[in-house]
């Protein structure tokens, strides 16, 4: 009888206790979902795309075979600040960010496509005592990234296109 009463309490005790760390796990996965977009193109397309992009960035590593592109660290006090002059927070001392892009190759409906994933890592620092915190993104670079990648292959594709008419005009009138 009490080894029953005393499981029961146990297991109220973890069930009460299960809500308050799904809404931190919760909170979690929302803030850190990283930007992604599936392109209908073949893998090679689609890695050229991104290193055309990606040119204005100091990359410091870039391998084709595993899909990865990796920045150095990038000062963005500037920018920052002018974001969260409105803001209720004081400005920031320092800020830096890089970028960490995946490029993967997957199949739909037996039809090649790239999945290019987009991970920005954003570090603030108030003052030297407390030193970097790592803050979470506004989403926006990471989504400019990905429209960019997205025109750069509808131009690519257009472009092929015009071409293939052009030589199916060409065969015609020979």
């Amino acid at each position: 009888m009490k080894a029953s009463i005393l499981l029961t309490k146990v297991l109220l005790l973890l069930a009460m206790s299960g809500c308050a760390s799904y809404e931190k796990f919760r909170q979690v996965t929302e803030e850190l979902e990283m930007p992604s977009k599936i392109y209908k193109a073949d893998f090679n397309q689609t890695w050229q795309s991104v290193i055309q992009v990606m040119k204005k960035f100091d990359i410091a590593q870039q391998n084709q075979e595993s899909g990865t592109i990796k920045t150095r660290w990038m000062d963005n006090t500037m920018e920052v600040n002018f974001t969260d002059s409105f803001g209720s927070s004081d400005a920031v001392k320092a800020a830096k960010f890089k970028l960490i892009i995946n490029v993967v190759k997957g199949y739909r409906a037996s039809s090649e496509v790239a999945k290019v994933t987009i991970y920005k890592r954003q570090l603030v620092e108030q003052d030297f005592l407390q030193g970097w915190k790592e803050i979470t993104t506004d989403g926006i670079m990471e989504q400019t990234l990905l429209y960019r990648i997205g025109r750069l292959i509808e131009t690519d594709n257009k472009l092929k296109e015009i071409d293939k008419a052009r030589e199916k005009q060409q065969l015609q009138n020979f």
